[in-house]
């Protein structure tokens, strides 16, 4: 071999520190090696997304994906819903193309598949552990199939995802204009989530926060972020109210909270006034309908009152039955809530809340029937002007097959859910009590010193708790809407990713060497 020739190849490798008990060794230079695992992961995902773009065209239609259009090609604000994904289908609207809607839903789930690895190989969690964590979010076949729906779901997944993100990301520390800039888009992210789902509002006090307790009592990176989420909300608030003369940024929070207490409500037990009274239902709760029929079934005593479901009238009515539930019951409202949540982290997934909803959330083997209710025959049209082109899902064989199958087989199981969910504080614990050198170095005060230069030493860290905020963000998104509505599978999608961000991070942190 000549001179030339080894030169070149020493020149062509690179120096990798070598891991605690071993010894350094030479590694050829070759692109992607450190990542390939996670890289042949997110190509397996990309191409289940392929063969869904193929399957089913141009997407998948959901009850509410009639509505999101109309908004979108006449804006205005929803009584039920924020403009958020309508203003994500208005801005592809020259597309013409509800596969382009798609093909981008589709898109954001790789993408926050490669921020919960990048967010978590940046803070200094294993390679396996890193590779694992965005497993569920990259290759779940009902992640996949919700990303083919037109809904607003995938979008606010990204969005609170970046949100998270960023606050655990270091460069949040100290005063500087990185610090103030990434606290500013925090807030847009969080801003744009809460105009996208209205379950996004109380994550802007929880990230408040947080960033509180990062600053260590400096407000600066939590006023910035407080103004830049604020104003905006604020804003479509005035749009809003310019609309219809109502506070808010939508008109249905009193009629969903009332769908959610009538799975306990007891009227003999709340005493309602004569005017509240008339929301009641006889019928014992066990025989009652799942909550979401009191908003749409022509039987819900809120639907059968004069004028629309949600006019300002019925709306505070509702919401004054709904308080009056509450207060009166706190335990049973309790209970009902946890029982909602509990359906989260079953093994199996039975059909709830009814065969329609149920059907809606797993790849069809027949097109879905056009809609019967009068919102969505309009929107239907809406939807013709936005394609300039038939609307039909059209199956094609054998991807759709293809789907099919795989979607019996790969899923993330509720119980799994249920233990990623409580495996980050078991850690945190098991740290905490086998950490002899930690808690002397808390003591000394090194470790708060620690934490504010930027982690635990290491470059790249972003404090010992850094899977607190993604853990509590996971809880909030799981509890919220069996709280103020129902249990919903889609609903239990969002909290996912940050879930397994927050066990990628803890696992960074656990220690079991000085374990007695």
């Amino acid at each position: 071999m000549g001179g030339r020739e080894r030169r070149w190849r020493v020149r062509e490798r690179r120096w990798f520190p070598a891991m605690p008990g071993r010894e350094r060794r030479w590694f050829p230079a070759m692109p992607g090696r450190e990542h390939r695992w996670f890289l042949a992961v997110l190509g397996v995902g990309a191409f289940l997304r392929l063969v869904a773009m193929l399957g089913y065209r141009p997407a998948i239609w959901f009850p509410d994906s009639y509505t999101y259009v109309v908004t979108a090609l006449k804006p205005r604000p929803d009584l039920v819903r924020p403009a958020g994904y309508s203003m994500l289908l208005r801005l592809l609207e020259p597309l013409h193309s509800f596969a382009a809607v798609a093909l981008v839903q589709h898109l954001l789930g790789l993408l926050a598949g490669v921020l919960v690895y990048l967010t978590a190989r940046r803070l200094g969690a294993p390679g396996w552990a890193a590779t694992a964590a965005p497993v569920p979010v990259l290759l779940d076949a009902y992640q996949i199939q919700l990303e083919h729906l037109l809904v607003s779901d995938v979008l606010f997944t990204a969005l609170v995802l970046g949100a998270v993100c960023l606050a655990v990301s270091p460069r949040l520390e100290g005063r500087s204009r990185a610090a103030v800039a990434a606290a500013a888009g925090i807030g847009l992210l969080l801003a744009a989530a809460t105009l996208t789902r209205t379950v996004g509002l109380p994550l802007i006090v929880l990230f408040a926060v947080w960033l509180l307790y990062r600053a260590r009592g400096r407000v600066l990176a939590a006023g910035v972020m407080l103004a830049a989420a604020m104003l905006p909300v604020l804003g479509y608030g005035a749009w809003f109210y310019a609309t219809y003369e109502r506070t808010g940024i939508v008109g249905a929070n009193g009629v969903f909270l009332y769908s959610k207490t009538m799975t306990f409500a007891d009227c003999a037990v709340m005493n309602p006034p004569a005017d509240v009274a008339v929301l009641c239902d006889p019928r014992p709760p066990e025989q009652r309908p799942p909550a979401q029929e009191y908003i749409w079934s022509a039987d819900s005593p809120l639907v059968k009152l004069p004028g629309i479901t949600f006019t300002e009238e019925s709306d505070t009515l509702a919401g004054r039955f709904a308080s009056l539930a509450i207060w009166s019951q706190p335990l049973d409202y309790a209970g009902s809530v946890l029982s909602e949540l509990a359906r989260t982290f079953r093994w199996d997934r039975p059909v709830y809340p009814d065969a329609e909803i149920y059907g809606y959330y797993r790849f069809p083997a027949q097109p879905p029937p056009p809609p019967g209710r009068y919102p969505a025959t309009v929107g239907a049209e809406f939807a013709h002007r936005y394609e300039q082109g038939p609307i039909a899902t059209v199956i094609v064989e054998p991807y759709a097959g293809l789907l099919r199958i795989y979607q019996d087989m790969i899923r993330l199981p509720g119980t799994v859910l249920l233990v990623i969910l409580m495996a980050p504080p078991v850690l945190a614990g098991v740290r905490r009590w086998g950490g002899r050198r930690a808690r002397r170095e808390r003591r000394a005060g090194e470790g708060v010193r620690r934490w504010r230069a930027g982690g635990d030493g290491a470059e790249g860290t972003a404090g010992p708790a850094a899977w607190v905020m993604p853990w509590a963000t996971a809880v909030a998104l799981l509890v919220m809407p069996p709280a103020v509505a129902q249990f919903d599978y889609r609903y239990v999608l969002p909290a996912v990713p940050v879930a397994c961000l927050a066990l990628a991070l803890a696992i960074r942190r656990a220690s079991f060497k000085n374990i007695p």
